[in-house]
């Protein structure tokens, strides 16, 4: 019976029974522990409260807790391999805690158990659209950020232009930037500034992180054109604080404390606060002239020596909980800082020594949340904020570096790049309103509306030309959203349609006469419709097949309007992209030989793109620029295995391929879309050793490796073989040893690029090489 034990814990890893409260019971505390024969925690037991849905499933330490009102209620535990067990207990105004509940193994082959719940995680996966979910729990004990974290999934790829806190490129299926939108808990996250990005957010923020492709549903509210990821944060029933810290390569330290409080009364106060601090001075190999000596060195091996990186952020929530007038009321704000040292332009050959950036966030929140509002059926989910933070671009001094450290001064007024000393506001607000109306067990309708305002202000105290920096920038959104949903026993259907406005006010400088010229002021106004449907069919309980439509329009972003002060250029010509995106995806779940699981996906895409908005050098390859190049299209495939052994050994592999071309009929006709990726894919591999040093303490021992085949970072139909410049193929492998000590202390140990070999992103911008942290991480409630 003890394999049959095994084999259990493995299937409820990939089937977890999920957590069927819709509402807890009552505010009284019961806490205890479902455990075998042999006094071992079950892991995943399912726990009803007598006739109710209200219910909780085990951890795995067979631990639980429930919410109960005071008086006698009716425990029905549940799990396969053991006899179903009721149990009554008596809650007085104090609770219990310390219940401890003995399951009886059952004589029933494990093949006649039907499995009734599923994670949540995997009743994301399996909706009609093309989506990936990341269970980011898993991944606490990691020194990971969210944007290293996904670029693990099948069809993403993350790239910076340096080290932590550097500038970050996101794509899905070729389409990146801001044609991929992101959200915190279905918020937008458009307007949360430069001290709150994925790539300085830390793991152990988010509960589980979901990646739609090509076809995004209609509940978030975005003008995505290449898909969205939405991160899911912790959420907490009772009191928990848990706090960590990390120290690394190139002086790295990253901190994080979560903290929530939960009264009986539904008062809930939630903290979370982290920060990350990293001199980023690796080593890279580059072209330099020695200033001093006039000596030149094609290749030689320096050390970044301007990029210095931190932010500090705190989130805080205070409100109530379970009350009849809202499920969740909470008033926030979000305050956090950034500092950046520019080191590089868009190439490696432009070096900067003084350049630096700052900027902060305060950025009040409110979020509404009340099932069945106003009537039985209609869900009500209402999110506001507005970011009061300031910006500051900081190059005063007019020097010329090189990568040695070396410059040269000129006595005249100057910068590196522009002379700016520009304190700016964005001024970014937003609200979002979701109304889910059940009409049935069956059919649902969906209506979502999002508005966006942008409206930078700022000076240059620098600048003799005033007037420039008094122009307008102005951007507002609304996109609203309308959808129906139907869902059978083994096939569900969504159809959608959305709205999408903007209206851009900007200044045009135009010659009068001479040196004399004017700002004329402009507006223009985009007004279009799409739509979409995504089904999937379940040909038996193991296999999947999904498709999905959208014809999606992305609108430019403010940033690509009017620039990011460092290395991306404005452009107010730039018109909305529109596409049509196709999905179409299987997936197969086995289990064999009691112990063992294979999951296999495969996913068809493509993607035919109009007015399509690409990233490219401006005039004199300093800075980056944003330009609609016509037609693209692209086809691909994407494939993931993953293999699991008991809860002992966790495997898996994908790949993704992209056949991205311009159909712009020019000179590049039917070319590769240039400086993207279009070969790539990840592996890794778990071990976990139980009961090491003790019972209840785990070592993990785990592998990942990313490949990226070689690319061009121009067209590849211009120039010889042996002129065009390119990325070559790279792969990087990746080690993490975790120690786990009785569930509340965790200490990890990671090296990253273990080769040491060099990694590029973007424009040849060259990545850190080999480098080692450490965590430790402490669950106090």
């Amino acid at each position: 019976m003890q394999s049959v034990n095994k084999c259990v814990r493995l299937i409820w890893l990939i089937l977890l029974v999920p957590l069927m409260a819709v509402s807890q019971s009552g505010n009284i505390l019961v806490s205890g522990k479902i455990a075998d024969a042999s006094g071992n925690g079950v892991y995943g037991a399912t726990i009803i409260v007598g006739k109710t849905t209200y219910g909780v499933v085990t951890d795995e330490e067979g631990a639980f807790e429930l919410y109960l009102s005071e008086g006698d209620h009716h425990l029905n535990i549940s799990y396969i391999g053991y006899k179903p067990h009721s149990e009554v207990v008596r809650v007085k105004q104090e609770g219990i805690s310390g219940l401890r509940i003995v399951l009886e193994e059952s004589t029933y082959a494990l093949e006649e158990v039907v499995l009734s719940g599923k994670s949540i995680v995997q009743q994301v996966e399996e909706k009609a659209f093309n989506v990936s979910v990341v269970d980011a729990k898993k991944l606490h004990h990691t020194t990971l950020d969210l944007a290293h974290a996904l670029d693990r999934v099948s069809g993403i790829r993350v790239r910076e232009s340096g080290g932590v806190g550097s500038q970050m490129n996101f794509s899905i299926n070729g389409f990146r930037g801001r044609q991929v939108r992101f959200f915190v808990d279905g918020i937008p996250m458009d307007n949360f500034g430069s001290s709150y990005q994925l790539n300085n957010i830390p793991i152990n923020l988010a509960a589980r992180i979901e990646v739609y492709k090509g076809v995004v549903p209609v509940g978030l509210g975005a003008d995505a054109l290449g898909g969205a990821v939405n991160i899911v944060t912790n959420t907490y029933d009772k009191s928990h604080v848990d706090a960590s810290y990390s120290y690394g390569s190139f002086n790295t330290h990253r901190s994080m404390v979560n903290a929530v409080y939960v009264a009986k009364s539904g008062f809930i106060a939630q903290l979370n606060a982290y920060q990350n601090y990293s001199d980023n001075n690796y080593k890279m190999d580059v072209e330099v002239s020695d200033l001093e000596t006039g000596e030149y060195y094609p290749t030689r091996t320096v050390r970044r020596f301007h990029d210095t990186y931190h932010n500090e952020m705190l989130i805080a929530n205070i409100g109530v909980v379970n009350k009849p007038y809202a499920d969740k009321l909470l008033f926030g704000v979000t305050v956090g800082s950034a500092y950046q040292e520019i080191q590089t332009g868009a190439r490696v050959q432009s070096v900067f020594g003084a350049w630096h950036r700052k900027g902060n966030i305060i950025m009040p929140t409110l979020k509404y949340k009340k099932d069945d509002f106003i009537t039985k059926g209609l869900d009500f989910r209402l999110n506001a904020n507005f970011n009061l933070g300031q910006e500051k671009n900081i190059d005063t001094l007019n020097r010329r570096y090189n990568w040695l450290g070396q410059y040269k001064e000129y006595d005249t007024p100057g910068g590196e790049r522009s002379y700016s000393l520009y304190y700016f506001r964005n001024n970014n607000g937003l609200a979002s309103a979701n109304w889910d109306y059940a009409i049935n067990s069956k059919n649902k309708i969906t209506l979502n509306n999002t508005f966006n305002t942008f409206d930078r202000k700022g000076r240059n105290r620098l600048a003799t030309d005033s007037e420039r920096y008094e122009q307008p920038q102005k951007t507002m959104k609304n996109i609203i959203g309308l959808g129906y949903q139907y869902e059978s026993d083994n096939w569900n259907v969504s159809v959608f349609g959305k709205q999408y406005f903007q209206q851009n006010k900007f200044s045009t400088r135009i010659d009068v006469t001479g040196s004399e010229s004017e700002y004329i002021k402009k507006t223009n106004t985009f007004n279009y419709s799409g739509y979409g449907i995504a089904g999937t069919y379940f040909i038996t309980d193991n296999l999947q097949l999904k498709g999905s439509y959208e014809k999606s329009y992305r609108l430019p972003d403010n940033e690509e309007l009017f620039g990011d002060i460092i290395n991306l250029e404005g452009n107010i010509n730039l018109k909305p992209e529109h596409s049509h995106n196709y999905n179409l995806g299987a997936a197969y779940w086995w289990r064999f030989l009691t112990n063992h699981q294979l999951n296999f996906s495969v996913n068809g895409f493509y993607r035919d793109a109009n007015d399509f908005i690409y990233r490219r050098l401006n005039t004199n390859q300093a800075m980056q620029i944003m330009d609609n190049l016509g037609t693209v299209s692209n086809t691909g495939i994407e494939g993931e295995i993953r293999y699991q052994y008991r809860n002992t050994l966790m495997a898996g592999m994908n790949i993704t391929y992209q056949h991205m071309l311009n159909k712009t009929r020019n000179d590049v006709y039917n070319d590769r879309i240039p400086n993207i990726p279009y070969l790539y894919g990840n592996a890794d591999i778990t071990y976990n050793f139980f009961d090491v040093g003790g019972e209840n303490n785990t070592l993990s021992l785990g592998y990942n490796m990313l490949y990226v085949h070689d690319f061009y970072l121009f067209w590849p139909s211009l120039g010889g073989k042996d002129t065009k410049r390119g990325i070559p193929e790279q792969f990087s492998h990746d080690l993490n040893a975790t120690y786990s000590f009785n569930n509340k202390v965790q200490f990890t140990l990671e090296c990253r690029n273990l080769l040491d070999k060099n990694l590029y992103d973007n424009f040849s911008l060259q990545k850190p090489g080999r480098s080692f942290y450490a965590k430790i991480k402490y669950t106090f409630l």
